[in-house]
């Protein structure tokens, strides 16, 4: 016997939500959206036209087909049409792939990722799944939609640049010399500016123009050869000119888009190229790509950014930032790995009243024996505090002679101590102590802070609370970025530009979260 089956009975329709599991991440997805303000919504209103679809709906329609691992518009349109937690969630509605693509790059949608990841986080606080004591950050480099042969590089629009300026200068002083144009007035008098080259071009155009003229107007054959031979030279400078024009504009604008990065590519201008961890031909090929950087406790993301420099020691002052201004307070502590320890960040994040967690490049090699067993490091010479001098492993005092200060790329402003040893002539040791030349003496730059907040680190670190707590960083930020690329299979983005970018990360972080919680309380 079988079950009853009949394709020609008319079946009235049911509530979709009959069909769905007790703990379907629908209802995650719905619940979270639902907490959202309603002044959130505020700036999708619009008072003309058809009525949109509401902006609850597509941020629940996109949410949930993004904890499916479907990025892709077309793919989403289908499972409106054939999901029934995705039909319960649209509530019959179904919205076209265009419509859902221009919603999830809209400029206001950034409001509703920030709500979306406030109110995750008060919810995580409020069932007691996180405790608020510390934050766990972390970078990674996502690919961006962008060609790999379409970078752009600093140094060689510079030397381009410069070349240019070399050739335009001398090319202008030879239509002076030859009085083919008048002087112009210059602004600056090293290099000609695009509203000099154009004028430039607009004149060489004008005398082009004027001795068209002539030879069209004369009759004398003698005469129509000579203008033709005084055509020739504005002529062959017309062209060269036009070329000098349309690049130093280009230079110009490339320039503008670097900022302060030395690449961009040209499909993507936001996109940086840099090394990527999957580097399957084992060659350093560098791709264009975003840094994206997320705080995490629990395993939750609670706030995340994208930042276009390859380094994560420069992100972490305005991805700290950015998590007061727009996601919650910093808690006591902040816990991150080597690749952001720096002068800058310890001070800046004491500054902030919090206690930094934050090895240092050199935190690992300190401890081994051979860094400790080394007698030509000057970290294990012998120090006297009265003469403020070093001795060194032949019995030599390096004393402070002088003061210097230096500037990094971000403009911080690092203070050395300059020791010098009193004579370094005739030492058995040289070789191996230092590679100064003949006549010159074995120097040690010593920064004072710097080995203050190192030592305080390394306190920090040995201590048990703290201690155990750094040692939660590898299995609470890491794996976030794990489920992120294999869980969920987002490993490139299908958006240029970096909001835009901003926004598709915004889902794809949130959909992990959703897909973690819902499997916790499942």
């Amino acid at each position: 016997m079988f079950k009853y089956y009949n394709m020609d009975q008319v079946i009235l329709p049911l509530d979709l939500e009959v069909k769905l599991q007790e703990k379907d991440i629908a209802y995650t997805v719905n619940d979270l959206v639902e907490q959202i303000p309603d002044e959130a919504f505020a700036s999708f209103l619009r008072e003309t036209g058809s009525p949109a679809y509401h902006p609850r709906m597509m941020m629940k329609v996109i949410l949930c087909a993004y904890t499916q691992s479907v990025f892709s518009g077309r793919k989403m349109e289908a499972l409106l049409k054939d999901s029934i937690r995705m039909m319960w969630l649209a509530q019959g509605y179904e919205p076209s792939y265009r419509t859902i693509n221009r919603f999830r790059v809209h400029e206001d949608v950034k409001e509703l990722l920030r709500q979306c990841f406030v109110q995750f986080r008060c919810q995580l606080v409020q069932e007691k799944l996180i405790e608020e004591e510390a934050i766990f950050i972390d970078g990674t480099k996502i690919e961006a939609n962008a060609n790999k042969f379409t970078f752009v590089w600093r140094k060689a629009t510079e030397k381009y640049s410069a070349a240019l300026v070399e050739k335009s200068n001398q090319m202008y002083d030879e239509l002076l010399e030859k009085e083919i144009i008048p002087v112009l007035e210059r602004e600056d008098q090293e290099e000609l500016s695009p509203k000099e080259l154009h004028e430039v071009v607009q004149k060489l155009d004008e005398k082009v123009e004027e001795l068209d003229k002539k030879i069209k107007e004369s009759a004398e054959v003698e005469e129509r050869k000579q203008l033709r031979s005084e055509r020739k030279r504005p002529k062959q400078y017309l062209k060269p000119f036009k070329d000098f024009l349309a690049r130093k504009q280009k230079y110009q604008n490339d320039m503008s888009l670097f900022g302060e990065r030395n690449s961009y590519s040209k499909t993507d201008p936001d996109a940086t190229f840099m090394r990527m961890k999957d580097d399957y031909m084992k060659n350093g090929q560098l791709k264009a790509g975003y840094n994206v950087q997320i705080a995490t406790e629990g395993q939750y993301t609670l706030a995340f950014d994208v930042f276009a420099n390859p380094t994560d020691t420069r992100t972490l002052i305005p991805f700290l930032d950015k998590i007061e201004e727009h996601f919650f307070k910093l808690p006591q502590y902040i816990v991150a790995d080597a690749g952001y320890g720096s002068e800058q960040n310890y001070e800046d994040v004491m500054n902030r009243e919090c206690t930094p967690l934050i090895t240092y490049n050199m935190y690992r090699k300190e401890k081994k024996k051979r860094y400790k067993n080394n007698d030509f490091n000057s970290a294990n010479w012998e120090y006297d505090e009265e003469t403020d001098s070093f001795t060194c492993p032949n019995g030599k005092k390096l004393t402070f002679r002088y003061l210097s200060n230096r500037k990094d790329k971000s403009g911080f402003t690092r203070a050395f101590k300059v020791y010098e040893s009193e004579d370094c002539s005739g030492c058995p040791f040289r070789s191996q102590c230092t590679k100064a030349k003949e006549g010159h003496n074995r120097k040690i730059h010593y920064n004072e802070k710097w080995e203050q907040q190192k030592e305080s680190i390394r306190q920090k670190l040995s201590e048990e609370k703290t201690g155990e707590l750094y040692g939660k960083r590898k299995i609470d930020v890491e794996p976030v970025f794990g489920f992120l690329k294999a869980n969920l299979g987002f490993t490139r983005k299908s958006v240029r530009g970096k909001e835009k970018v901003k926004n598709e990360l915004g889902f794809a972080f949130m959909a992990v979260n959703l897909r973690k919680y819902t499997a916790m309380s499942s």
